[in-house]
C-alpha cells in the first residue's frame, strides 16, 4: 500500500483554501471586520472541504518546483481577492450614499463605527450598510456568492494565464457602477438640500431677525428622515438590483 497520493491531494486541497480564503476575507457578511478572524478561517475552511470534489477537476498538471507552486498560489490568492473585491465594492455604494444624505440632512457629524467596514462612517451609512446585508440574506443573494464561488473555476481555471484587460475593465465597470447606484440613491436628498437650502436662503432675506440655523437644521433632519423611509422601498431594490448585477459576469457559465 502506498501513500504517495497524499502531497499531490495536499496540494490541490491548499489551492483550493487560497482562493477561498482570500475571497471570504472580503465578501460581505462573512468578510466583515466585525467577524473575527478565526470564524472567518474556519468557514474559510468549511468552503473548501465543500468544494474540493468540484475544484479538484481542474487541478491538474500541478507544477513540482518551488517556483511553480509560489506563483500557482499567488494566481489563486489573486483570482479570490478579485471575485471578494468586487462584492465588496458594490457594499460601499451604500456608505457613498449615506454620507451624501447625512451631509444634505445636517447629519454629518453624527458618526458611528460601521461594523461592516471596522472603520468610522457616518450613522445614516451604517444604517444603510446592515440594512443591505440584511437584506442581502433575506433576498437570497447570498447564494450568488456561492455560484461565483462554484463558476470561478471555469472563468479562472488554476494555471492559466488571468484575463488581465477583461477584469480590469469589468473591475472599473463595477467601480463606475456603486458610485452611480451612490449617486443615484442619495439624488432624491440632494434635490432636498438644493431646495431647502434655497428656501432657507429666500427666508434669511426676507425675514432677517429670524434664527436660520437654529430653525433650519431640525426641519432639515425631520424632512429628510421622512424622505428616508419614503424611499427606503427603492432605495435598496436599486442597491439589490446593482449587487445582483455586480455578481452576474461570475456566474451561470457551468449552466447553475
Amino acid at each position: 500500500m502506498t501513500v504517495s497520493f497524499l502531497p499531490e491531494l495536499a496540494l490541490s486541497f491548499m489551492l483550493v483554501f487560497a482562493r477561498l480564503g482570500t475571497m471570504v476575507m472580503l465578501i460581505p457578511a462573512i468578510g466583515d471586520q466585525s467577524v473575527p478572524v478565526r470564524m472567518r478561517l474556519v468557514f474559510a475552511l468549511g468552503l473548501a472541504i465543500l468544494f474540493f470534489p468540484l475544484a479538484s477537476a481542474y487541478l491538474t498538471d500541478l507544477p513540482t518546483t518551488a517556483s511553480g507552486i509560489v506563483f500557482l498560489f499567488g494566481l489563486e490568492m489573486v483570482v479570490g481577492f478579485f471575485i471578494g473585491l468586487t462584492s465588496r465594492i458594490i457594499l460601499a455604494s451604500l456608505q457613498i450614499a449615506g454620507s451624501t444624505i447625512a451631509f444634505q440632512m445636517g447629519l454629518g457629524f453624527a458618526t458611528s463605527v460601521d461594523p461592516t467596514q471596522g472603520t468610522q462612517g457616518a450613522l445614516i451609512g451604517t444604517f444603510l450598510s446592515i440594512t443591505g446585508l440584511t437584506l442581502i440574506m433575506v433576498a437570497d443573494l447570498h447564494y450568488l456568492f456561492i455560484a461565483a464561488i462554484r463558476d470561478s473555476y471555469v472563468l479562472f481555471q488554476p494555471g492559466q494565464v488571468l484575463p488581465v484587460e477583461d477584469a480590469s475593465e469589468l473591475g472599473v465597470r463595477i467601480l463606475a457602477g456603486a458610485f452611480a447606484i451612490g449617486v443615484q440613491i442619495a439624488a432624491p436628498f440632494i434635490v432636498f438640500g438644493l431646495l431647502f437650502n434655497l428656501g432657507l436662503g429666500i427666508l434669511s432675506r426676507l425675514m432677517p431677525q429670524v434664527q436660520i440655523f437654529f430653525l433650519g437644521i431640525p426641519a432639515a433632519i425631520l424632512l429628510g428622515f421622512v424622505i428616508l423611509f419614503a424611499v427606503a422601498g427603492t432605495v435598496f431594490g436599486l442597491f439589490l438590483m446593482g449587487v445582483e448585477d455586480a455578481i452576474r459576469p461570475f456566474i451561470g457559465i457551468s449552466g447553475g
